[in-house]
C-alpha cells in the first residue's frame, strides 16, 4: 500500500508541474529553471529535465542538445536508446499492419518507415524561440503519465510513450485509413487507362497504288527530257567549272574603258567617247546669280515631262548614285549601281539603246559619282571596295586615285575648286585626305573622327576649310585645317535627330542651310550662315523616308539652280518626286504615270538647265526635262 501510495503521490506531483508548466507556455521561458525528476525506465532509473515548449514554434531544423545535458547520464541514454528503438519498432508493426491493408503494398512501407523515422527523430531535438529543450528517452518515459490518457484503441501497448507521441500515432493511423478510404491507387489505375485510350493510334499512310493499266498525270516533254518527236534527248554535260563569284576583286591600277554590253571596236562607242569629251570643252560656268522668284520656279517645274524615250534601263543591278554632266548642249547622265557598275546615258541618241554603255570598274556598291568642277571629262566614283577611280573619257580608262582595301569608303568631296584635293568617308568613322597630284594611289593623312560611322561627306561651297559629315545618329562640321590623325573634336555638332541619319548637304550657291535625312520620316533644315558653336534648326518637314530593305534610302539633295529648294523621292502613290521649300512648303510633285512606275530613291538636278533624273531599284533612270 505505501508503494502504490507513493507512486501516486509521484504521478500527483508530475501531473501538477505539468499544468503550471503548460500554464507558462506563452511567457519568457528563458526564467524558468530545470527541474529534475527522477523516474524508471527498462529497469534503470534516470534524470530528466522538464522544460515547456510550445508546439507553434516548434522546428526541427533548428533542434540543438545541450552539451552539459548529454555528457550527463551517456551510458544511460545508449542503452535506453538501443532497448525503447527495438520495442517500438516492433509494436508499431504490430498494431499499424492490421488497419493500413486496405492500402497498397508502397503505400504501407513508405507510411510504416515515415512514422518510424519520424518517431526516431521526434526523441532527440526540440528547440523553442528562446530556449534549447532536451528531451532524452528518460524524459520521454517521465511524461508518460503526467498527462491525459488516451483512450484510442490499439496504442495501449505503448505505456512506455508520451501523450505527444501516442497522439502522433493516433493520427497517423487515421491518415492512412483516410487515404484508404479515398481509393487512390485505383484512381491513378484508372486515369491512365483513360490516357491510353485517348492517344490516337499511330497510323501509317498508306501508298497509292500504282494503276498499271491507266493513264498517268501529265508531265511536260522537258521534264521527261524528249523532244517534241518523242526521240529522248542528249545528256547534259556536268558542269565542272568552279563557281564564279558574283562580285569578283578589280584588280589594282588603271583599267580599259571597256563596255560590257557593246564590242570594244565599235564606231559607236568611239563616236561616245568623243562626243562626252568635246561637250566637256564646252561647259558652262556656273556663276552665282539671285533666285528666281518661286512663281516663276513653279512655272519651269510644271513644263518638266517624261515619256518612254526618257526612261531607261541603264544598270544591271540597284541604282546608289546618279550624276548629270553640266553640258548645255548634250544631256549625258550617269548611274552608279550596287553591283559596282557605272552605266552612262547619252539621251541624244535614236534608239535610246544605242547611247547607253556599261562598265565595271569596282566590285562593290557605287555611293557616290561627281564630275570633276575643273574638267567635266573626268567622272570620278567611289565604292565600297576600298576604291576611288576617275573615270578620263578622252583617254578611256578608269585611273586609280585611291586605293585601301582594308577599308571600305561611303562618300567623297572636292576640298579645293580645281578638285587637286578630296576628302574621303569611311564606313568605320574615319577619313582621308587625297591630293591628287602626288604620285601613288595612298592617301596624304588618314584622320580618326568622333563618329562610328560616315554615310556622307559634303563641303561648303564658300568656305571650303568646313565640310560636313553624317554618321549614324549626329552630324559633325569640321574644319579641314585643324585636322589631326588623331580623334577630331568638331567644331559642331547636331543632335537633333533621332534615328538613322542618311545624308547631310549644305545649300550648293551660298552654303548658308543644311538639309539632312532622317529614318525618323522627317527632313531638317538648319540656319548655317553663321559657323558657331551651335546652329538652329530652321524647320522640319514631315516625309515617309521608310524605303525598306531592297530600296535605296532616300537622300534629299538642294536643287543647284535654285538653293532655297529641295529635292526628294516619294513613297506615295502613284510614284512620284517631290519638293519643297526651306520653310517647309511643299512646290511641286513631279508625276510620270506609266512611265514612273518605281520609286525613285536617288535624285540629281542639272546644275542649270530643268532637267531632273532618278533611279530606282531596278537600274532604270527616269528623266523629267523641257
Amino acid at each position: 500500500m505505501s508503494g502504490s501510495r507513493a507512486e501516486a503521490e509521484q504521478k500527483g506531483g508530475s501531473r501538477q508541474r505539468l499544468q503550471v508548466n503548460e500554464y507558462k507556455e506563452n511567457q519568457n521561458i528563458a526564467d524558468i529553471s530545470l527541474r529534475p525528476v527522477q523516474t524508471t525506465v527498462l529497469g534503470k532509473t534516470a534524470k530528466v529535465y522538464l522544460v515547456p515548449f510550445t508546439l507553434s514554434n516548434y522546428n526541427t531544423g533548428q533542434l540543438k542538445c545541450p552539451k552539459s545535458l548529454l555528457d550527463k547520464n551517456s551510458n544511460n541514454e545508449v542503452t535506453c536508446k538501443k532497448s525503447k528503438k527495438a520495442e517500438i519498432k516492433k509494436t508499431c508493426r504490430r498494431i499499424l499492419t492490421p488497419k493500413m491493408e486496405a492500402t497498397s503494398s508502397k503505400e504501407e512501407s513508405t507510411l510504416q518507415k515515415s512514422s518510424l523515422d519520424v518517431h526516431a527523430e521526434s526523441k532527440w531535438q526540440f528547440k523553442s524561440p528562446s530556449d534549447t529543450v532536451v528531451l532524452s528517452p528518460d524524459t520521454e518515459s517521465s511524461q508518460e503519465g503526467d498527462s491525459d490518457e488516451d483512450t484510442t484503441p490499439g496504442l495501449d501497448d505503448f505505456s512506455e510513450l508520451s501523450p505527444y507521441e501516442r497522439k502522433r500515432l493516433k493520427n497517423i493511423s487515421e491518415n492512412a485509413n483516410f487515404f484508404a478510404s479515398l481509393q487512390l491507387s485505383e484512381s491513378a489505375a484508372r486515369l491512365r487507362e483513360m490516357i491510353k485510350k485517348r492517344q490516337p493510334p499511330e497510323s501509317k499512310r498508306k501508298k497509292p497504288k500504282k494503276k498499271e493499266n491507266g493513264t498517268g498525270c501529265r508531265r511536260s516533254m522537258r521534264l521527261l527530257k524528249v523532244d517534241p518527236s518523242g526521240v529522248p534527248l542528249p545528256a547534259a554535260p556536268t558542269q565542272t567549272e568552279l563557281e564564279v563569284d558574283e562580285n569578283p576583286l578589280i584588280p589594282p591600277g588603271p583599267l580599259e574603258m571597256t563596255p560590257e554590253n557593246r564590242d570594244d571596236d565599235n564606231e559607236l562607242f568611239k563616236g561616245f567617247l568623243q562626243a562626252w569629251a568635246e561637250m566637256s570643252k564646252t561647259r558652262s560656268k556656273n556663276t552665282k546669280k539671285e533666285l528666281s522668284n518661286i512663281k516663276s520656279y513653279k512655272v519651269n517645274l510644271n513644263g518638266m515631262v517624261i515619256s518612254e524615250d526618257t526612261v531607261c534601263k541603264v544598270t544591271r543591278g540597284s541604282v546608289s548614285s546618279m550624276a548629270i554632266h553640266p553640258s548645255e548642249m548634250r544631256t549625258l547622265v550617269a548611274a552608279g549601281a550596287k553591283s559596282g557598275q557605272v552605266g552612262l546615258w547619252d539621251l541624244t541618241h535614236q534608239p535610246k539603246e544605242d547611247g547607253v554603255y556599261l562598265f565595271q570598274p569596282h566590285s562593290q556598291p557605287v555611293s557616290c559619282l561627281y564630275f570633276s568642277p575643273a574638267n567635266p571629262a573626268h567622272l570620278l566614283s567611289l565604292s565600297y571596295d576600298g576604291t576611288l577611280r576617275c573615270g578620263d573619257f578622252p583617254r578611256a580608262v578608269f585611273e586609280e586615285v585611291y586605293r585601301d582595301e582594308t577599308r571600305s569608303f561611303s562618300s567623297f568631296d572636292f576640298l579645293t575648286e580645281d578638285a587637286s584635293t578630296l576628302i574621303v568617308g569611311h564606313w568605320d568613322g574615319s577619313m582621308s585626305l587625297v591630293d591628287r597630284r602626288t604620285p601613288g594611289t595612298s592617301c596624304e593623312k588618314l584622320i580618326k573622327s568622333s563618329l562610328s560611322k560616315i554615310r556622307t561627306v559634303h563641303v561648303h561651297p564658300v568656305h571650303r576649310q568646313y565640310f560636313i559629315t553624317a554618321g549614324l545618329r549626329d552630324i559633325h562640321i569640321y574644319d579641314a585645317r585643324c585636322l589631326k590623325p588623331s580623334r577630331n573634336q568638331p567644331l559642331i555638332s547636331l543632335t537633333e535627330h533621332t534615328k538613322s541619319i542618311a545624308s547631310a548637304y549644305f545649300s550648293p550657291l551660298t552654303g548658308n542651310r543644311v538639309v539632312t535625312t532622317c529614318a525618323d520620316c522627317k527632313l531638317r533644315i538648319f540656319d548655317s550662315s553663321c559657323i558657331s558653336s551651335k546652329i538652329p534648326l530652321l524647320t522640319t518637314i514631315r516625309h515617309n523616308t521608310i524605303t525598306g530593305r531592297w530600296l535605296t534610302r532616300f537622300q534629299a539633295v538642294w536643287d543647284p539652280k535654285q538653293e532655297d529648294c529641295v529635292i526628294v523621292g516619294s513613297m506615295a502613290q502613284p510614284r512620284r518626286v517631290e519638293i519643297f521649300h526651306e520653310t517647309g512648303k511643299w512646290v511641286h510633285s513631279f508625276l510620270g504615270g506609266e512611265c514612273l512606275a518605281s520609286v525613285c530613291s536617288i535624285n540629281a538636278m542639272h546644275p542649270t538647265r530643268y532637267i531632273l533624273a532618278g533611279g530606282n531599284s531596278s537600274g532604270r533612270v527616269h528623266v523629267f526635262m523641257n
